[in-house]
């Protein structure tokens, strides 16, 4: 007789309640037109909101384009940089341009689209949705039984 080991919790991690909530959703619009890497984003949910943040250091928040438009969340950037430096006989010319868009779709309803706000502090863009009073948990209700 063989046993088979099952690795199944009966108790979901926030981990996989976030890519399965059906609040947010990642878009397929994920991408960069460089060969750099996207930013890393961190999404933690509370009570009252959601909160996006993603780690861009080295950006000014001028550099950030934030849109919300028929519930999908865009967050992207475009920075072009190009120094040249001349001296003696040679001339040394170098250019930089970094882009990336990242998109979320937030189910109908379940945040407030006016109310979005977003901030950049110490190289991280910190974005707050605020949740829609029907979507946030509910306090426990002693039903009375007749």
């Amino acid at each position: 007789m063989k046993l088979a080991r099952r690795n199944e919790s009966y108790f979901p991690s926030v981990f996989d309640r976030f890519f399965n909530n059906d609040l947010m959703d990642w878009d397929y619009n994920n991408f960069s037109s460089t060969n750099t890497s996207l930013p890393a984003i961190n999404v933690k949910e509370t009570d009252d909101d959601f909160v996006i943040e993603v780690a861009a250091p080295g950006m000014d928040k001028n550099d950030f384009n934030v849109n919300f438009k028929n519930n999908v969340l865009t967050i992207s950037s475009e920075k072009k940089s190009e120094n040249e430096e001349k001296k003696d006989k040679y001339t040394r010319r170098e250019f930089s341009y970094q882009s990336f868009q990242r998109s979320f779709t937030v189910a109908e309803n379940a945040v407030v689209g006016e109310k979005i706000s977003a901030k950049y502090n110490n190289g991280i863009l910190h974005i707050i949705l605020p949740k829609r009073d029907e979507v946030k948990p509910q306090p426990e209700r002693q039903i009375k039984i007749a």
